[in-house]
């Protein structure tokens, strides 16, 4: 189907906060154009921003910096970049997204934020810790990654074994409370996690944006989208369970 034609599916009202960093990079505009070939809309969240996460259906937490380590209880062990303010807004924006329920979708950093939010840490440098893996960015899907089934993941992906794409160079090392590992590659690095509760909440350590011409990543927004709509429509029951009531009451 052409991106024209999906994109002319449109839900209304659908839309999906996208946090990611001050200035929006190519990974972050593929995921807009992910989101939107499922019929979403995207509003993007910079550090910083006062985002009311109640309006929002669903929220994606994209790629980018990583992580400060004192967000679990360590000092940096290695140089890199790191962004406090991004690591405030997308705490706050979980903290509103799990009270009320909103489907999350964390990429790469993201999917290590949550980790790290639900408790757990992160292993700051798998470089040297890899035996059957290579370090080098792999844009393409030329990672093996084996699915835990059955999980949400495996179903999507209709397979055990996949490839993925890998641009990232920490990993989640102790996993968080109400987290359950759903992947894992040849070196036994989570790539990626899903929660035990009822909330729809998945982080996945490679980046499908850059895989949208490959049906399986691609049914990840698309499986996202539809958790998107399914809460949205579930918050509209109440409303119009409460006008029906409303209305035969005064009809009688």
């Amino acid at each position: 189907m052409s991106e024209r034609k999906e994109m002319d599916r449109e839900i209304p009202g659908l839309t999906i906060g996208i946090s990611g960093p001050a200035r929006k990079g190519t990974a972050q505009r593929l995921i807009s154009l992910g989101l939107r070939m499922q019929g979403a809309r995207t509003h993007y969240i910079r550090p910083g921003s006062n985002t009311n996460v109640p309006l929002l259906d669903g929220l994606v937490l994209s790629g980018g910096t990583h992580v400060h380590p004192e967000r679990y209880g360590q000092q940096p062990q290695v140089t890199a970049h790191y962004d406090l303010k991004r690591d405030a807004t997308d705490r706050r924006l979980l903290e509103e997204a799990e009270r009320i329920g909103i489907p999350v979708l964390g990429i790469c950093r993201g999917a290590q934020f949550i980790n790290v939010f639900h408790g757990g840490s992160l292993c700051q440098n798998v470089t040297p810790l890899r035996v059957n893996t290579r370090h080098r960015p792999l844009l393409l899907p030329m990672q093996t990654v084996r699915l835990v089934t059955p999980s949400r993941l495996g179903r999507l992906m209709q397979s055990s074994v996949i490839g993925a794409n890998r641009i990232h160079s920490q990993a989640i090392k102790r996993l968080g409370e109400n987290l359950r590992v759903v992947a894992l590659d040849n070196d036994h690095f989570v790539q990626a996690i899903e929660n035990t509760h009822h909330q729809w909440l998945m982080g996945v350590q490679w980046h499908p944006e850059y895989l949208l011409y490959h049906s399986g990543h691609r049914r990840i927004f698309q499986e996202f989208v539809q958790a998107a709509l399914n809460f949205k429509l579930s918050r509209l029951e109440p409303e119009t369970e409460e006008s029906g009531l409303e209305l035969r009451s005064q009809e009688g």
